[in-house]
């Protein structure tokens, strides 16, 4: 097929609260080019604060979520540019997994298929990961002579047991969407017919909760990944200080009216009515 313009290189919807963004060169196996990775960003950039924004999925149009980076256009055209265009190359991409991590809104990868080296930097950017059982999870670059770079590397060491994530590196070896879920590269795996309910259920959950919760929530445990369990602490008060800020204490005393007075809900068993509050 020719060419597909930028901004066709990722499709997006909304319904119900929920974005559904997708990887869209299905012909090429979803990899990320220069032209899908600014385009990535422009959409991230253009839900981010949208009210009818409450979950963002990522997922990949086809067979497949991506199949890491272009090998054409993003390593060999670019090299053949010169060290200027690699870094701007290097800084767009990792530009919109940066963007990913530190998303204001709660963010679910729909892991449909592949999952190759550079993918691995979305799939630790987004704070759930649901794969499809047959889903296929690989860093081969040890297999064509370079190291997973671009964060995959570091993504690996992160999420899973160490003696594991040296093998998978090492070996170039894949691994199923089962075996990703045993070795902590993804929150679940489901048989693929079920993966868009359950990441639907689960969207449909986040939906119900505070947004300001969420996001100090979700940004608290990544930066607590490098601290001390005292800096953790003392990190986790001063974010809570900062929530309050954020609409933090209106929500809790209304939490808190539900649970004591009205007996509504109970926080271990679900979460309290969020539309009470106040805009």
């Amino acid at each position: 097929m020719s060419e597909r313009a930028e901004e066709d290189t990722v499709a997006y919807e909304v319904k119900d609260d929920i974005a559904w963004v997708r990887f869209n060169r299905p012909e090429k196996r979803n990899c990320m080019s220069p032209k899908l990775n600014r385009q990535m960003m422009r959409v991230l950039e253009a839900l981010e604060f949208r009210d009818d924004v409450k979950v963002l999925v990522l997922t990949g149009e086809g067979s497949a979520w991506t199949a890491g980076m272009d090998l054409k256009e993003y390593f060999r055209e670019t090299e053949e540019q010169g060290l200027a265009a690699i870094r701007k190359s290097q800084r767009e991409s990792y530009g919109w997994f940066e963007r990913l991590r530190w998303y204001e809104k709660p963010t679910i990868a729909m892991i449909n298929g592949w999952c190759f080296g550079g993918g691995y930097g979305p799939l630790f950017g987004c704070d759930i990961a649901i794969a499809s059982d047959d889903a296929q999870f690989g860093l081969s670059e040890i297999n064509w002579g370079i190291l997973p770079g671009g964060g995959a590397s570091k993504v690996a060491q992160e999420l899973m047991p160490f003696r594991k994530a040296m093998y998978h590196a090492m070996m170039g070896e894949n691994l199923t969407g089962k075996q990703a879920e045993e070795q902590g590269l993804v929150t679940e795996s489901v048989p693929a017919d079920q993966l868009e309910a359950r990441v639907t259920e689960i969207a449909e959950a986040l939906k119900k909760k505070d947004t300001h919760a969420l996001r100090a929530t979700k940004w608290a445990v990544r930066r607590m990944v490098d601290m001390t369990y005292d800096n953790g602490l003392d990190y986790q008060i001063r974010a809570q200080e900062a929530l309050h800020s954020f609409g933090g204490a209106e929500a809790r005393r209304e939490g808190t009216r539900q649970f004591l007075d009205e007996k509504s809900f109970k926080p271990g068993l679900g979460t309290f009515d969020t539309s009470k509050l106040k805009d």
